[in-house]
């Protein structure tokens, strides 16, 4: 199944997971600076901006859910969707060449969470430069890692969570302050989560905590 075997008459796709045990454990997740700067060239803008959107809502309704795809074009600037050369169409089908998702059937994508690294055919793809800055990010040596390194991190990425960075914004900070690719990750991933949990604690504006 193709993105552009999708029909042309359907309005909604249902949206899941992609279960990938070893991806997910050393993938990147689209919205971090590695597929920002590195899978951007492979992907492309749309495609790229895309599985942001997919993963975002993945992340609040992580079963599953409904796609309206006219609505998901038109908030992406692609335009009407229908037709296999229709832009919308073009970027599912650059999400599933690239393994970032893949069609289950007519109407049901399955959506990577986390992007692999890239390989050294994607990697040649790439401008000089950025095959140089690739390079130095994988081999960049990891500093000792202390818990107390670690909590810093965290405690960072939190503040800048709750100062209200995004993913990205967070991840590239730490990078920023010498923080490693894996801890900046790891700890923005960290912060992500306890601040959507004690938002959830908090309950709605004006209301009490449970």
């Amino acid at each position: 199944m193709h993105a552009r075997d999708i029909p042309s008459d359907i309005e909604s796709l249902r949206v899941t997971p992609w279960s990938d045990p070893v991806i997910d454990r050393v993938g990147h997740d689209p919205r971090t600076v590695y597929v920002e700067r590195f899978w951007l060239g492979i992907l492309g803008p749309s495609a790229t901006w895309l599985l942001r959107l997919l993963v975002d809502r993945l992340d609040a309704e992580p079963e599953g859910y409904d796609l309206d795809l006219d609505e998901c074009a038109r908030s992406l600037g692609l335009g009407r969707r229908l037709g296999p050369n229709g832009a919308f169409t073009r970027t599912l089908a650059r999400c599933c060449q690239f393994g970032a998702a893949r069609f289950l059937g007519p109407a049901e994508l399955e959506v990577r969470r986390k992007l692999p690294p890239l390989t050294r055919r994607q990697i040649a793809r790439l401008p000089d430069s950025l095959q140089a800055a690739h390079e130095r990010w994988i081999d960049r040596p990891p500093a000792v890692l202390t818990d107390d390194m670690r909590e810093r991190a965290r405690q960072l990425a939190l503040s800048l969570v709750e100062l209200g960075e995004d993913r990205a914004g967070t991840e590239r900070q730490l990078l920023r302050w010498r923080f490693h690719p894996a801890l900046a990750g790891e700890a923005t991933s960290w912060a992500l989560d306890r601040h959507a949990r004690r938002a959830g604690a908090a309950g709605p504006p004006g209301g009490t905590a449970a």
